[in-house]
């Protein structure tokens, strides 16, 4: 069929009429987007050619409640690699790996992957200025040094458990690093420049700095200065009983802020990984789990007295040295028992059949709800990981022998921390408060505080009555009954004893023990309380004697350190056979020698040194109490220097 000329005209002229279309089309798109999206698309490949060298933003400290930096940051450089822009990958490698302390072959297979930027690891990874520098002076094309920091602690071991630590790219990983690691972390800055798809710099274009943010200092509750006392005790008690650990908690009562806080064996946290991992990684305060014994006593005086099933001091109790209960023998641990006594001087001898008898008045639904009221068979949630519930006996499988072992300790599974928390509202005038060791964020900058961590309060668990009893009773305790050796001559101390056998292969072992003690002052107004428990003592096993010493070594300096001054208003010690009283030394200056040989030789040893007729100096001062039979060193002279050390 033959197609006519108009045919061919008209179709000629839709062809170009519709190439019009698309190229008026095609225009109006590109118009469009060089007009319109220009900036945007501009923006988004300048984004492709981008490439970043972060440098971080400087970790926050952190500091002990007054200031003092427990741990910081150390600028180390970074040693990263750009492959696109080495020039001679094999000469390169050959010159910077003996320098790191890498072989050629890690470093040529880093630098030669098809990555932007490679650090090399692990040799250039926060290395010193000196090898830094080393580097810089070889002039090598694609091997940048970046600035990196490093976490320094500058006490060592000291609050390790505390503080825990940070990996390689100062993240924590234990610790309150952990616990607070985004605040202390910041944000990250970067340099960044634009290269082709090489990785070569772009001609023309230049770099863009991004300034890091630099993380907040973290502020503590934790006191140094009590953690150095605490922690000096805790290393005398190892290596004098051959323990297998110790562990240690000081708390301020009234708002559950933690002053100090140890654990043994310990670690350093710069160079953790010379150490076992259970060792950093189990914070025995908050982790141990075990039977408290005769501290947990305590918390059944306390629910006894405000339920008002005992008076202390009109009630009577006969110990024969047992009590039967449910076909079980329990046995007190004086043999022959205490006879007859006080309630009160059941809890100064921590007599067990007493203490059954105080279970069975309160009743397992009364006892076991003053016990959970308490804190314990749940996490305190004290800001710090790895901490364990404990363990307490369900109410249906609570008889009368559960019920009896339980009221003096045995049986149930507790934390050191959860008893510590529960003996705090058992004197505070009853208030349980959530522990704590963050106590505020710090400007790094300006010094100034952003955001305070408050005290937590939990629940109100007896009345100020009955912790007024409490106190009291348990100042009996270290005046009068078995927790003696934690008496300080000046101060009113209140605490109890703990000795537990140790639960091994499901069997009470006959010769392990955890023992323990807690302790406060001032008991009428407590402002610190110390708990300390030593795992199998080697020799005796009892909390009075090997745990007390050492509370009463911690609060003795501790309040020292607290400016809090010594009273005279406290119960007189119970001495008993062997124990010396605490005697006032008498001013000696101008007495002669017949003086001191006629009146003093009962009360003090005398050391003289020079020679005359009169003491002109001595050691320790007027005034000063120390046991009866102490050393006092006296220096003599004449009349004269008498005369002289009196005017001075």
């Amino acid at each position: 069929m033959k197609i006519s000329g108009i045919t061919r005209r008209r179709r000629l002229f839709s062809l170009l009429l519709i190439l019009c279309l698309l190229f008026g089309a095609l225009v109006i798109r590109l118009a469009y987007v060089q007009l319109s999206k220009g900036n945007e698309l501009s923006a988004e490949a300048e984004e492709l050619w981008r490439r970043n060298i972060p440098f971080s933003a400087k970790r926050g400290e952190i500091l002990d409640r007054n200031g003092v930096s427990l741990a910081y940051n150390i600028t180390t450089p970074t040693i990263m690699a750009i492959p696109a822009q080495i020039k001679d990958p094999e000469i390169t490698a050959h010159k910077v790996a003996p320098i790191l302390g890498m072989s050629e072959e890690t470093v040529l297979k880093a630098i030669k992957t098809r990555q932007l930027i490679v650090k090399l690891r692990p040799g250039g990874r926060k290395i010193t200025m000196e090898k830094a520098q080393k580097i810089r002076d070889l002039g090598l094309p694609g091997i940048v040094i970046a600035e990196d920091n490093k976490r320094y602690y500058p006490y060592e071991g000291l609050a390790a458990h505390i503080l825990g630590f940070t990996g390689i790219d100062n993240q924590g990983l234990t610790g309150v690093e952990k616990k607070y690691d985004d605040k202390l972390n910041g944000m990250n800055g970067s340099i960044s420049f634009l290269s082709d798809a090489g990785g070569r710099i772009m001609p023309g274009s230049s770099e863009k700095y991004v300034e890091p943010k630099d993380g907040l200092n973290l502020e503590l509750t934790i006191d140094k200065n009590i953690q150095s006392i605490m922690e000096r005790e805790l290393d005398q008690a190892m290596a004098k009983f051959k323990a297998n650990g110790a562990w240690s908690i000081a708390m301020n009562p009234k708002n559950g802020e933690i002053l100090a806080m140890a654990s043994r064996p310990g670690y350093e946290p710069g160079q953790y990984q010379e150490y076992p991992s259970q060792v950093y990684n189990r914070n025995l305060p908050i982790w141990m789990t075990y039977e408290p014994g005769s501290t947990f006593k305590i918390i059944t005086l306390a629910a006894a007295l405000e339920e008002k099933k005992v008076d202390l001091v009109n009630d009577r109790f006969f110990d024969p040295g047992y009590v039967k209960v449910g076909g079980a023998r329990l046995r007190c641990w004086k043999k022959g028992g205490h006879g007859s006594q006080t309630f009160l001087q059941v809890v100064e001898n921590s007599c067990n059949p007493g203490f059954v008898a105080l279970g069975q008045r309160l009743g397992k639904d009364s006892l076991f709800s003053y016990i959970r009221n308490f804190g314990f068979g749940s996490k305190t949630g004290i800001d710090l990981g790895g901490e364990e519930n404990g363990i307490l006996f369900k109410l249906p499988q609570v008889g009368p022998v559960e019920l009896a072992t339980t009221a003096f300790g045995q049986g149930v599974s507790v934390t050191p921390i959860q008893q510590v928390a529960a003996v705090s509202a058992a004197i505070n005038g009853g208030k349980l408060f959530k522990p704590h060791v963050g106590k505020s964020w710090v400007n790094p900058d300006t010094g100034q505080v952003v955001e305070k961590i408050e005290p937590e309060f939990v629940r109100q668990v007896i009345s100020e009555n009955t912790s007024k009893q409490v106190r009291s009773a348990l100042e009996s305790v270290v005046a009068l009954g078995t927790g003696r050796p934690a008496f300080i001559d000046g101060y009113r101390v209140g605490g109890k004893t703990g000795t537990a056998q140790k639960v091994i292969n499901g069997r009470y072992s006959s010769s392990e023990h955890i023992v323990s003690f807690i302790g406060f002052a001032p008991a009428d107004d407590p402002q610190i309380v110390v708990y300390t428990a030593v795992d199998n003592p080697q020799g005796i096993q009892f909390g009075g004697v090997v745990a007390a010493p050492i509370v009463k070594n911690i609060l003795e300096d501790s309040l020292h350190y607290m400016k809090i001054p010594p009273r005279k208003d406290q119960l007189a010690k119970n001495y008993k056979f062997g124990e010396q009283p605490i005697v006032e030394v008498p001013d000696l200056v101008g007495a002669s020698v017949q003086d001191l040989y006629e009146d003093l030789n009962m009360n003090f040893n005398l050391a003289r040194s020079g020679s005359g007729s009169y003491v002109i100096n001595q050691a320790p001062k007027p005034g000063a109490r120390v046991e009866r039979g102490s050393t006092i060193r006296i220096y003599m002279g004449n009349e004269a220097e008498v005369e002289h050390n009196h005017q001075e």
